[in-house]
């Protein structure tokens, strides 16, 4: 891997972690149309510890709260009513899907998942999906109204993300919006449900991301990984205080509409031969 392909795809990581348009995905087709090669999903797990450092960081206070209210929880009921302490298992439960699903195809999300024509279709397909939950849903619910039949259904949504192009935030957000949540209680569930799993993935692919096992897949050098972690974890803390605030007055329809253009976009590169799908 270059310097300049690293530091590029350290700023599309912390661009697009937390926006409902696949930072995976994004990572996959700048690889492709400007350096010709596949940065590799491991690559993309362990610039996520720098994007989730920075939720780690942004919400230090309600994740230091939430923690140690569970924890007392676990000894004193009668801190078990409070939304801290639920929340606290609506986190632990909504990520067992991804947790489930990632081991179970791990091989399938590093190969076959990475093909440009799922990654074009699925950020067009998925774009479609977004819409009508930000037409549909009725965004009448809060953080307050949150149950555990939402931490599943989000926590569901969440791993459908392992296929580059869906977006871990577009899949938690549209989730959030057909159960009629707020965009903003949508949004901060989704930033906390990210932790475990991501930080987790990140982990575990420090190992594979210096000696990537499929064929065209970039190799970084662990200097190159630190600073590509290291760019997407200030950009990322910019783009959290950046969509919590537009949530909060704006809708969805501008990422729906810039889904189906790139996916378009790539989609026409393939069939022209401009790029490949592998």
């Amino acid at each position: 891997m270059t310097w300049i392909e690293a530091i590029v795809l350290g700023i599309v990581q912390g661009l697009t972690e937390f926006l409902p348009v696949s930072s995976s995905g994004h990572l996959r087709i700048t690889s492709a149309i400007f350096f010709e090669r596949d940065a590799g999903a491991s690559f993309t797990a362990v610039t996520q510890l720098g994007t989730e450092a920075a939720v780690l960081i942004y919400f230090a206070k309600d994740i230091w709260r939430i923690t140690r209210t569970w924890l007392v929880g676990l000894w004193d009921r009668s801190v078990r009513s409070s939304l801290d302490y639920r929340m606290g298992w609506y986190v632990i439960v909504g990520s067992i899907p991804i947790g489930l699903f990632g081991f179970l195809f791990k091989d399938q999300i590093r190969t076959a998942g990475r093909n440009l024509w799922v990654v074009a279709t699925t950020l067009i397909v998925f774009a479609f999906v977004l819409a009508f939950a930000e037409y549909w849903g009725r965004q009448s619910r809060t953080l307050e109204n949150f149950r555990m039949r939402d931490g599943v259904v989000m926590g569901f949504a969440q791993a459908m993300a392992l296929i580059p192009g869906v977006s871990r935030s577009g899949g938690t957000l549209t989730a959030g919006l057909l159960l009629n949540l707020t965009r903003e209680a949508a949004a901060r569930y989704s930033f906390l449900l990210a932790i475990p799993a991501v930080v987790m993935s990140g982990i575990f692919s420090i190992g594979d991301v210096f000696e990537p096992s499929a064929p065209g897949t970039s190799a970084p050098s662990g200097a190159q990984m630190v600073v590509a972690t290291l760019i997407a974890f200030v950009i990322g803390y910019a783009a959290i205080a950046w969509l919590l605030r537009y949530v909060a007055h704006h809708t969805l329809y501008v990422f729906v509409l810039y889904r189906v253009a790139l996916g378009t976009l790539v989609l026409a590169l393939l069939m022209t031969g401009t790029i490949t799908a592998t």
